[in-house]
Formats: C-alpha cells, structure tokens, sequence
C-alpha cells in the first residue's frame, strides 16, 4: 500500500448543501479535514498522541479551486496525496472526484505548532512516516 495517497469516500446530505441545491462550498473544506486525518491514521499518526507530547497541526495555507458542483445524495471521493514533508511543515494535494470526474482541487500547506503556538519542526519519526527519509 502507498501510504502517501488516500482515497476517502463521502456522500453528500442534504446538509451539506445551499440553498441552490450544490454542495455549499465550506462543506468542501470539511471533507478535505476528514481525509487529512484518515490519511494521518493510515499512517499510524494520531491526533490524541501528538497532544500528549505538545504537537498540533494547523493548516497554514490552502488554495483551492471549484471546478464542478457536488450534489444530493452524490457519492465522492477525497483523494489525499503527500507532496512532502520537511521542516515543521507538510504539503498535501487534494482532490474530490464523483467517479472519475474532478469536482474540487486543492493545495494545503500544514505546520506542525508547539504548545506555544509556534512552529515546531516535525519529529524525526513523524517525518519518515510522512514520507521525508532525511
């Protein structure tokens, strides 16, 4: 298994939608955090862990681009890629595809920040689980 890419998969409710019918575009953004965190997991990096030891992530930077609109009952997937890992920060590249059509892209940008809300850098360990063998 590649432990850089994870595919997540969603369906849409009716509360993930506008007035318009479309998925609302901030529902995007929650989408994207499951599958950050699930990719996470797959590669045995927990949220609850980094807490003890005074580790959190905070996404620093996001582009993203609406390309098609979701709907009702659709069946997606939230494609997550590792780009790299280095220093206190990871960049991630995501998509949200309805079969194989691209509805979302984006580029997100993650720091790892101390207990002083700081940039720390990432640990060794969390660096090679995250793809970064130097």
């Amino acid at each position: 298994m590649n432990n850089k890419v994870h595919r997540f998969p969603i369906r849409i409710y009716y509360e993930d939608t506008d007035f318009s019918g479309n998925v609302y575009h901030a529902a995007y953004l929650k989408f994207m955090e499951r599958a950050r965190t699930e990719l996470l997991r797959q590669n045995d990096i927990h949220h609850f862990e980094l807490a003890k030891k005074g580790i959190a992530f905070a996404v620093a930077r996001l582009e993203i681009a609406y390309l098609k609109p979701a709907h009702i009952d659709d069946v997606l997937e939230v494609v997550t890629e590792i780009k790299s890992a280095k220093g206190a920060r990871f960049i991630l590249d995501q998509e949200i595809f309805r079969k194989d059509e691209i509805l979302t892209r984006a580029s997100v940008s993650v720091v790892a920040i101390g207990d002083n809300g700081r940039p720390v850098r990432l640990p060794q360990e969390l660096a090679i689980k995250l793809g970064n063998q130097t």
